[in-house]
């Protein structure tokens, strides 16, 4: 018995050890995956704590820890309100990260914990925040009584809208005409756009283009560059995903997307050093890399910081009254062009609508004319399904064709079901926001392919013969 016993306070003594070994590992050297883990949640909750004004547990539960690894279910986070800081760990105890809020700018994750540095790579001088007033949409909130009620009932189709639909606004001949808002959501809650922020972060290139301070043919991009083949990429390369630069957008691991989102202040130094793969022009390799790296060279291109800074709000929101849009900064200071725009979908759906209009919005045009043709212009590299513009010509499976949709819709998508869908044809954008993952199987061509259903048949007929005859040509 004796002997018994002594083997049993061996074994829980080796146990313990194995735990304290296990754990001060995890504290000194936590794996990468446990420190990208804690950077996703730290960022998630600060944007939505401060940007859309949400509880953080509810954020942590509903966003962070429901649709993802088994893993997330042990983080845990706390808010520093005074400091406007947002801290992460592992079981309350590993892998620390942090977020930090920095105002107009919103939250940026801070993986190496240099608060200093963080705060001071934003402008103390932000542009100024827009009021937003009650005028008819989208000259201001109001809708008016939108009363199409065959949409409407659509919307409350699970079906349709998708699991965990957030916010659909339908746009028609320039008004809203529908919208619908999951539990806990409104018109006034900003949503994050995911990769539909690299259609928004082109299109303020393209608001520089118009002023000739860069173009489609534009190379030797980065200093960085100059002496070897990465200076014969272009700036349309850049733009049509066909760089030739090697980046792994692999959500799965730890992997260069979540690398350069989670691990490094500075998101542009892991693209600006990628190697070359293939030749400028020759493969498509969807990257959000290429997106940051669009960023920093339009921000450069600007003149200096502070005008840069304020760039995207002096070009492209104010005119379009996006009072809501929060366009975030890295750590470093650079727009993080692929992924961190939080708008409203009222906002969501004034970009798509300035699009659908070529690029001009009250009566004033500001982007080059066939800068839009070029979002709806497909790359031969891609095989068709990508654009010369960072948008979608078919996103996920099949065509627009093949899925019953009008042959000139091209998209805005992003990552768990993010969409806005733009057919010029029949003078309509769609916008869907939600909480969708992949896995799930949703297509946003669902939801579109029944709100044009249900329009007046004689009105899409009516409204496709304009529109052919107007359509800008790539």
């Amino acid at each position: 018995m004796r002997f018994v016993l002594r083997i049993l306070k061996a074994l829980a003594l080796l146990l313990v050890l194995l735990v304290i070994t296990a754990a001060g590992w995890l504290f000194i050297r936590p794996p990468e995956l446990l420190r990208v883990g804690d950077g996703y949640a730290a960022k998630i909750v600060c944007s939505n704590v401060f940007i859309a004004g949400r509880e953080a547990e509810d954020v942590l539960h509903d966003d962070v820890q429901a649709p993802g690894n088994p893993l997330l279910r042990l983080l845990r986070v706390s808010v520093d309100r005074d400091n406007d800081r947002v801290t992460a760990r592992f079981m309350g105890l590993f892998a620390p990260s942090y977020a930090l809020y920095r105002g107009a700018f919103g939250c940026t994750s801070v993986p190496d914990g240099n608060f200093e540095a963080a705060a001071k790579a934003a402008p103390f001088d932000p542009p100024a925040k827009m009021q937003a007033n009650d005028a008819l949409w989208p000259e201001g909130e109001g809708t008016g009584n939108p009363a199409d009620g065959k949409i409407a009932a659509l919307l409350s189709d699970a079906g349709v809208a998708g699991p965990a639909m957030r916010a659909i606004v339908v746009v028609r001949n320039g008004r809203i005409v529908t919208e619908a808002y999951g539990p806990g959501f409104s018109a006034k809650t900003p949503l994050i756009g995911w990769s539909m922020t690299k259609t928004v972060n082109a299109t303020i290139l393209g608001r520089l283009m118009l002023g000739g301070k860069i173009s489609f043919d534009d190379d030797n991009l980065l200093a960085q560059w100059k002496n070897d083949a990465r200076a014969k990429i272009k700036v349309s390369d850049l733009l049509g995903m066909e760089s030739g630069l090697a980046f792994n957008e692999n959500y799965g691991d730890v992997a260069d997307v979540t690398r350069m989102l989670y691990l490094d202040p500075d998101m542009v130094s892991l693209p600006a050093g990628a190697p070359m793969e293939a030749a400028p022009g020759q493969r498509f390799r969807y990257s959000s890399g290429t997106a940051v790296l669009l960023s920093r060279i339009w921000m450069d291109r600007v003149g200096n910081a502070q005008a840069a800074f304020s760039y995207p709000h002096d070009a492209l929101f104010a005119p379009l009254g996006m009072t809501s849009a929060v366009f975030e900064l890295d750590a470093r200071g650079t727009f993080a062009g692929s992924s961190y725009l939080y708008a409203t979908a009222h906002d969501w759906a004034r970009f798509g609508q300035f699009l659908l209009q070529d690029g001009v919005w009250n009566g004033q045009r500001l982007l080059p004319e066939g800068f839009v043709g070029a979002m709806r212009t497909p790359t031969a590299a891609s095989n068709g399904r990508y654009s010369q513009g960072q948008a979608w010509l078919s996103p996920g499976r099949g065509s627009s064709a093949g899925a019953g949709l009008p042959e000139d819709t091209f998209w805005l998508t992003g990552h768990d079901g993010q969409s806005v869908a733009i057919v010029p044809s029949a003078n309509l954008v769609v916008v869907r926001l939600g909480l969708t993952p992949s896995r799930l199987g949703y297509q946003p061509q669902t939801l579109l392919k029944a709100i044009l259903a249900a329009l007046p048949q004689s009105g899409a007929q009516q409204q496709a013969g304009s529109q052919r005859q107007a359509q800008p040509q790539p």
